[in-house]
């Protein structure tokens, strides 16, 4: 009779445990690239959220200083609201996108909105501005059949150009991400 020779896998709890091990690692890494990433902050309406990524700098500092961050933060114009499962699926799918673009550089050096995004944008723009769109006094100009932003393209970020448009505006700083152990410190 011939013996096979045994190994870790013919053992159902050597198996179990590298299992275990394998998913704990994974469950590690992903709590750890979630805090890096700051991914809890995607979850809320914070407009600082936006800015995790330092490309978004110059759409914040335009929005900031422009008449609708008074009444809307970027979620009011960037997100679906017809329900919430919606809002938030278009959130992780455009999040996703987002993340693969930074993470590899692909981001382009002008922002440019998704056809997704602007059919997004425009339902927005006709949700908040529903009393100007019904107004009986300039029903021409105000024609469901254009995107808004074809007349209004700087409405709320001004004219941003690429990531040097606004060198020296005022951007809230970030908190660092990683713990205080993991930080170099300044020893005096």
């Amino acid at each position: 009779m011939l013996k096979l020779k045994k190994t870790w896998q013919d053992s159902p709890k050597k198996a179990q445990l590298f299992g275990l091990g394998a998913a704990g690692a994974f469950l590690g890494m992903s709590a750890y690239v979630a805090r890096l990433s700051n991914a809890a902050s995607y979850l809320s309406d914070d407009p600082k959220a936006c800015i995790n990524c330092h490309v978004m700098n110059p759409e914040f500092a335009s929005w900031q200083h422009s008449s609708h961050a008074r009444v809307a933060v970027c979620n009011d114009c960037h997100v679906p609201h017809d329900n919430l499962l919606s809002k938030y699926l278009y959130k992780a799918k455009d999040g996703t996108r987002h993340s693969f673009m930074f993470t590899f550089h692909m981001e382009p050096q002008v922002m440019k909105p998704t056809e997704e995004a602007k059919r997004v944008i425009q339902a927005n723009c006709m949700r908040c501005h529903e009393t100007l769109m019904e107004s009986t006094y300039s029903p021409i100009f105000h024609s469901t059949e254009r995107p808004c932003t074809e007349c209004h393209r700087e409405v709320p970020h001004g004219r941003v150009h690429s990531l040097t448009s606004t060198p020296n505006a005022a951007i809230p700083p970030l908190s660092p991400v990683t713990p205080d152990w993991m930080r170099a410190t300044e020893k005096q």
